[in-house]
């Protein structure tokens, strides 16, 4: 009988006993503590909570902002990568390591920088004020600090994917008589759509989330400018945890909703291409 391989990892038992074990102490019980402290509220004060007017504004500027950062980090994240992948130019290297500066920088950082940037009297917004164009203190100043966050985010998620994507197969395409756009949309844009579905989620839930560079530059305006992690520190500044719980429930769920489904998409585009 051949002898049993000794792999260089454990076991598949104990293997499986320490990832079970990080995961419930670095994940789920962090997780469950939020289930525990909202099961304080009866369900009417859950949901006066969660449906509170100035609550309801935060969801509002936090889901749309990211939403809106995620789809422009999509378009210009497939852009970057392409061009990282497909070109040689001097500073390419350069480049490539500044997509990834804002994963290294401090997000408080991050958050002044953009805020002295577009400021009324900063080196852009002071262009910009004259003609009446606000970016600092207004939700378009939250999405900036978002598609700043978000942006390494499609680009490392989609750039292994054109790696592997021969430029063979695009110049057979041109062989065959495709135009550019033709061979963009039949040959290229189906195998790297489900990164760049995985690179939208990514950048999208990190933006739900995000609170240091959103919070210098959004004003912090209850009912405009407000986003829904500045909320959440507010009430655990008041002492009200079981508030600050159910409003973070919320977002867990959207965010858990969000990723599930990106997850299936994924699964079916996953399936057509192997069909």
């Amino acid at each position: 009988m051949p002898s049993k391989t000794r792999g260089v990892l454990p076991g598949f038992g104990l293997s499986l006993g320490i990832t079970c074990t990080y995961l419930s102490l670095m994940v789920l019980l962090p997780l469950a503590t939020v289930f525990v402290r909202t099961a304080d509220l009866s369900w009417s004060a859950f949901w006066s909570t969660v449906t509170d007017p100035r609550v309801v504004a935060s969801y509002r500027v936090t889901f749309g902002a990211s939403f809106a950062a995620a789809l422009v980090n999509t378009v210009f994240g497939l852009l970057v990568a392409w061009v990282l992948v497909r070109y040689q130019f001097p500073g390419r290297r350069l480049v490539d390591a500044l997509v990834d500066l804002p994963f290294a920088l401090p997000t408080a950082v991050a958050g002044i920088s953009l805020t002295t940037l577009y400021a009324s009297n900063g080196w852009i917004g002071g262009y910009l004020d004259p003609f009446g164009i606000k970016i600092s203190y207004t939700w378009v100043g939250i999405t900036v600090a978002l598609i700043f966050i978000g942006l390494p985010f499609v680009v490392r998620t989609v750039q292994p994917v054109l790696d592997d994507l021969e430029v063979e197969v695009e110049e057979a395409a041109a062989s065959l008589g495709a135009k550019r756009w033709q061979t963009f949309t039949r040959v290229v844009f189906p195998t790297v759509a489900p990164a760049l579905l995985t690179g939208f989620a990514l950048a999208f839930a990190r933006a739900i989330g995000e609170y240091g560079s959103v919070v210098f530059i959004s004003g912090n305006m209850p009912m405009k400018t407000e986003i829904v992690p500045l909320l959440i520190i507010t009430k655990l500044e008041q002492y009200d945890y079981a508030g600050a719980t159910s409003v973070a429930l919320v977002m867990l769920i959207a965010s858990f909703m969000l990723l599930l489904a990106i997850n299936l998409l994924q699964w079916a585009a996953r399936r057509r291409l192997a069909a």
